[in-house]
């Protein structure tokens, strides 16, 4: 692996605001991209599972990362969700996100016709994105919501690719974390992407996050991995545990609606889902808002 983007750190992956009629919020987007700024935060994911980029188009999709781009500083990277179903629209649709400043590719495994996606199926169709991406690619792995899981040691065998830098996963699950590391070539980064088992993920080997949960509490998340780094365990540990309930609310209990209500309640612009997904209830915003309060965001 020879692609030069380093991903220690923790980067959130952004959500993408939306206008009530829901058109994309790009004057949103700019300005809670201006708050994160003014947090330790090393860069963002843009158009990743958070961003709800499933639900945008080839058109929307450019112009939020143009925005971003133009709102993140030099210093901080930029990793861009390129995946499409097609190899040849992935491959196209990396080009044009390092067109538009990306510093890396996020690419989700292929998932529709997920019965056909064996091994030696996921294999090349890496191979071929990588070998024609200008920018390091990094895989992505997501079965919670793909139904493939992409195998460690598939991964650490991708890994060996000159424009292959390294693997998101998230599927919470540490020992798999573990097999990645261990596997791993030289050189070949893993970040994780489950708040709720980021203390463990740390300590098998991760070295970093993508967390949702960053979106909301940037300084908490990196704190942990500070108090990890310079051995302070038990402080690193009571933290993970104050971050558990409400990193759970806003990911698994509930998801992005969840997300971008606490972000409203946290003076960002979360604003509504775009339909299909709900937005969250009277009853769960009120949930969400204690949550906040016992983990002392608000």
């Amino acid at each position: 692996m020879t692609g030069a983007i380093q991903l220690r750190g923790i980067f959130p992956p952004i959500p993408t605001p939306f206008e009530p009629d829901g058109a994309v919020a790009h004057e949103h987007l700019a300005a809670n991209l201006g708050r994160w700024n003014e947090t330790p935060l090393s860069g963002y994911v843009v158009l990743g599972s958070t961003g709800e980029y499933v639900y945008l188009t080839w058109e929307e999709r450019l112009k939020i990362l143009e925005v971003a781009r133009r709102h993140i500083p030099a210093s901080r990277r930029l990793i861009a969700g390129t995946g499409w179903e097609s190899t040849q629209v992935t491959i196209e649709f990396t080009r044009r996100a390092a067109d538009r400043g990306a510093d890396a590719a996020l690419v989700v495994t292929p998932c529709y016709y997920k019965a056909a996606m064996k091994p030696e199926v996921l294999r090349a169709h890496y191979e071929r994105v990588a070998g024609a991406s200008p920018i390091p690619v990094i895989l992505y792995n997501v079965p919670q919501f793909t139904g493939v899981n992409l195998p460690p040691g598939l991964a650490a065998e991708l890994g060996r690719h000159p424009q292959i830098t390294g693997i998101k996963d998230s599927t919470g699950d540490v020992g798999q974390v573990q097999e990645l590391v261990r596997l791993a070539p030289p050189g070949f980064q893993v970040v994780v992407g489950m708040a709720e088992t980021l203390l463990a993920s740390l300590a098998t080997g991760a070295c970093g996050a993508v967390l949702a949960f960053a979106n909301i509490a940037p300084h908490q998340c990196v704190e942990l991995q500070r108090l990890h780094d310079e051995g302070k365990l038990e402080e690193a540990r009571a933290l993970q545990w104050r971050m558990v309930p409400s990193a759970r609310a806003v990911t698994s209990t509930y998801g992005i609606r969840g997300l971008k209500a606490a972000m409203d309640l946290l003076g960002y612009y979360g604003g509504p889902p775009r339909p299909p997904l709900p937005p969250a209830t009277p009853d769960e915003v009120a949930a969400i808002r204690g949550l906040l309060r016992d983990a002392g965001l608000l």
